[in-house]
């Protein structure tokens, strides 16, 4: 029997590079204990619940985004909010999760469908939808999705080495 290590998802929107291109398909990989740690150790990170920490973990763990050349902090920075959350929720069930929550986070994806503003297209360059003009732009309580839950970890704050 072999250990999986990788996991492909899809984002629900994509990341957009500077040239416009959306990357939507992705690797992330199990995190180590290394990868929860040595973000906790870096001078801009205040502790386990300094929001940094999410955005590096997530940088050290998604080794494959559409053709972006390397995944960094600034590109997790540049995900939408809907994108963040689900790689959250993405890191959560597969470092901790069972094979069956697994299977409902990928199986909730494929039946939500399109993201609110959404159109096809056919040369993978993110254009922006028309608003509808319905309503004064205010958006509805019941419109406006919850922020998802930060990366879950199982660390506690490690002390910073006074080197």
């Amino acid at each position: 029997m072999s250990l999986r290590t990788e996991y492909e998802f899809t984002l629900p929107r994509g990341y957009v590079d500077a040239a416009g291109s959306v990357h939507k398909k992705g690797v992330m990989r199990l995190a180590t204990a290394r990868d929860e740690l040595e973000p906790l150790r870096h001078p801009t990170v205040s502790g386990p619940d300094d929001p940094r920490l999410t955005l590096m973990i997530l940088a050290r763990v998604v080794t494959k985004l559409g053709d972006v050349p390397m995944i960094t902090v600034n590109e997790i920075e540049g995900l939408f909010a809907a994108d963040l959350a689900f790689l959250q929720d993405f890191y959560g069930v597969i470092n901790f999760g069972t094979q069956e929550e697994y299977e409902a986070l990928l199986a909730a994806q494929a039946e939500a469908g399109p993201v609110v503003g959404e159109r096809p297209d056919t040369d993978g360059v993110a254009r922006e939808t028309e608003d509808s003009g319905a309503g004064d732009g205010e958006a509805e309580s019941s419109d406006v999705a919850e922020p998802g839950p930060a990366v879950r970890t199982r660390v506690q704050e490690v002390p910073r080495s006074k080197n």
